[in-house]
């Protein structure tokens, strides 16, 4: 089975390389470009009975090991029981 998990920062926490981002933005000319918030998307494959149980193991890997909770949000966006993109 193939997830999809996006770690990103919690709103609160500041964000330089998205500001630094932000401001290329408006330098190459691309002035409508409010905000920019950077994050990290992890494609993993693993074995498991279910897409349930694929699920939970993806979860719990993530909440102990791909983001530090203390300043990221994590999202499993996708658990995919064929093995393959969509």
């Amino acid at each position: 089975m193939k997830a999809l998990v996006y770690v990103t920062l919690k709103p609160d926490v500041l964000d330089p390389q998205g500001e630094a981002i932000r401001k290329a933005c408006r330098t190459l000319g691309y002035a409508g470009v409010g905000s920019v918030r950077q994050g990290k998307l992890f494609e993993i494959e693993l074995e498991a009975a279910s897409e349930a149980e694929a699920r939970r193991l993806v979860e719990e890997l993530s909440d102990k090991l791909l983001a530090n909770t203390v300043i990221e949000d994590f999202r499993v966006a996708e658990v995919d029981g064929s093995g393959g993109r969509r």
